[in-house]
């Protein structure tokens, strides 16, 4: 299986509309590793890994978000895996 990271900026109203919540149960749903974060700017920033077929999934999951969300932009950076993450976490606002 080939594993890969992403490494994911997520803008819009992104912001108090459980999008943290949503992405921690998408990820785990999908059995990847890493975190997510609201950041000072209102963006959201997620890191995943895992198998490829699956972070592909939650990127494109991220480009929707929850219900209430209103994705205008999503960058993502391809990184080679590092498996240093236990589990998927909802992490400090950066």
């Amino acid at each position: 299986m080939a594993q890969a990271r992403a490494h994911l900026i997520i803008t819009g109203m992104v912001q108090g509309v459980m999008f943290r919540y949503s992405t921690q149960d998408e990820a785990q749903m999908l059995g990847l590793t890493g975190w997510v974060r609201n950041r000072r700017d209102g963006t959201v920033e997620a890191v995943a890994e895992g198998e490829k077929k699956k972070v592909e999934q939650l990127v494109e999951w991220c480009h929707h978000g929850p219900p209430h969300a209103r994705v205008t932009r999503v960058d993502v950076d391809w990184e080679q895996p590092t498996h240093e993450f236990e589990g998927f976490k909802i992490a400090w606002t950066a």
